[in-house]
């Protein structure tokens, strides 16, 4: 059985480069933000209307990826930051959403804080309420009951407690 670890939170928080890393350590299949990847495609900003469409096609990736079923997948993100952010731009999340996250919920998440440099991409836009989001994605860890640890630092401190946590469930699931 695949041990998911999803990598979350607020946007310039390390989340991509800590997925890059954790999978080359461990040899693994990671998969990019799907929302990113999303509005990089339609380059406008997105919409609520546009949620349903990236819910999907986040759920079709992991489903894809668990299809080899390696022993271990990381995902930039996953259902429960669609629902966190779907919240926070746009207000309601649509039930289906928030009922598909509940029942696909990673085996760890790795709250990455935002004490890094944000950094503008053409994608990014809440350099001001990365503090605001982090705590939201706080509640919806609590709310979905997910096992959490939480990743602050730079650099190196940063990868390194990102791995602490990753080879804590690896060990535990009986990997590598």
């Amino acid at each position: 059985m695949t041990s998911r670890i999803v990598l979350t939170g607020p946007e310039s928080t390390g989340k991509t480069t800590l997925a890059k890393a954790l999978a080359r350590h461990f040899r693994a299949p990671w998969l990019p933000e799907t929302a990113r990847l999303y509005a990089e495609e339609v380059k406008r900003d997105l919409t609520a209307a546009d949620a349903d469409l990236i819910a999907k096609r986040t759920t079709f990736a992991t489903d894809a990826a668990l299809e080899s079923d390696p022993p271990l997948l990381l995902l930039d993100t996953d259902l429960i930051s669609t629902v966190v952010y779907v919240r926070h731009y746009y207000g309601p999340c649509p039930a289906w959403i928030e009922e598909a996250a509940r029942a696909r919920r990673a085996d760890l998440y790795l709250l990455c804080a935002p004490d890094l440099p944000w950094t503008a991409d053409g994608v990014r836009d809440r350099p001001a309420q990365r503090q605001e989001l982090f705590a939201l994605f706080e509640k919806a860890m609590r709310e979905f009951d997910c096992p959490v640890i939480d990743v602050s630092g730079s650099g190196v401190a940063r990868e390194r407690a990102a791995l602490a946590a990753a080879n804590a469930l690896v060990a535990a699931a009986g990997h590598r």
